[in-house]
């Protein structure tokens, strides 16, 4: 295990015993909390996004607000439903982001998940071209954004331009050299993984994928892994590859601790998503030494490079600090990390 860092979905509720109580909260103290990762050593702050929920949904104002207040760990998403992006806009928001960060932005994008309206997308102004799905249109998407970040020139000048251009065809501006060598692709498949290394990207697998086998979700999501890893070496890139998984883990170390998450093994879940059946990965709880020996039994957190730990944002910065400060010192370095 070479990286660890934390992934809030970035909910919140005026509801009894939420500290995020609207999405001003929600926002500042993502912020706060990616600060007070840094100081404990961890080494990523990740954010899913949502459209039409009251949790995080547009990511790049916040990812370079945390670039600006940081100045080491890794800044990135998981994920970023491409079905209702821009692809030109995106890359230059991607771009401002990753220089205000310094070159730390690690974004997760993906087709996206089922969302709280029905084709959400539509009312961002996209739709699929007939006979094709809103996948195919999010992978389209994608791969427009892929080639621009590439930063090759691709629009005809004006010849009587407000300002000097350089010569040739112009790109997007600010480009960010780099950045597309760290764009990942969220696989809940097989073949969507093995799609992913054939596009040069990184992998994230979460907690949820297809049940293709019917055996454990560790047992699957690690099979997955391998086939992405055979997948990218006959595409025939050059640099290593990273792969992430998600996990949901508590160390046990106090009497919160035991009240929030002492409710004894879980399991995984079977789900339909999308007419898909899904499994569920289950949740960790245990004191550390339990802890670490469970998660040594996880095959997939074992063929990854790095673990993103999904925390409880509506419980507060201090609290969820404190989860992940206890992971690092109580359960990280028995599982390799550094």
């Amino acid at each position: 295990m070479k990286k660890i860092g934390f992934l809030s979905f970035g909910h919140w509720s005026p509801s009894p015993g939420s500290q995020t109580r609207s999405a001003r909260d929600t926002l500042l103290q993502s912020i706060d909390l990616a600060v007070a990762a840094e100081e404990l050593g961890a080494d990523g702050a990740y954010f899913r996004v949502h459209h039409f929920a009251r949790q995080l949904a547009s990511p790049f104002p916040l990812l370079a607000a945390v670039g600006a207040r940081t100045s080491r760990i890794e800044i990135g998403t998981a994920v970023i439903d491409m079905r209702y992006e821009n692809p030109l806009y995106m890359a230059e928001d991607a771009g401002a982001a990753d220089h205000i960060g310094g070159g730390r932005l690690q974004l997760g994008i993906s087709r996206g998940s089922p969302e709280q309206v029905i084709d959400g997308w539509r009312y961002f102004g996209y739709a699929p071209q007939e006979g094709q799905s809103d996948a195919d249109m999010a992978r389209q998407h994608t791969e427009v954004f892929l080639n621009v970040l590439k930063g090759e020139g691709f629009a005809q000048p004006n010849p009587r331009p407000m300002f000097p251009n350089p010569p040739g065809l112009l790109r997007l501006e600010p480009h960010s050299e780099g950045l597309r060598e760290r764009i990942w692709w969220g696989s809940a498949s097989n073949a969507t993984a093995v799609w992913a290394a054939q596009q040069g990207m990184n992998l994230q697998s979460s907690t949820l994928k297809e049940d293709e086998t019917g055996e454990p979700f560790h047992v699957q999501q690690a099979r997955q892994i391998r086939r992405y890893r055979e997948a990218w070496k006959e595409a025939g890139h050059t640099r290593e590859p990273r792969v992430s998984v998600s996990r949901s883990m508590f160390a046990l170390v106090n009497d919160q601790d035991r009240a929030y998450f002492g409710r004894g093994k879980d399991g995984d879940q079977i789900g339909i998503i999308d007419n898909m059946r899904a499994i569920f990965g289950r949740s960790y709880a245990a004191e550390p030494d339990r802890l670490v020996e469970e998660l040594k039994a996880d095959e997939a957190i074992a063929e990854a490079d790095t673990l993103l730990l999904t925390v409880p944002n509506q419980l507060g910065v201090a609290y969820n600090a404190h989860v992940i400060e206890a992971i690092l010192k109580h359960v990280a370095p028995a599982m390799g990390w550094r």
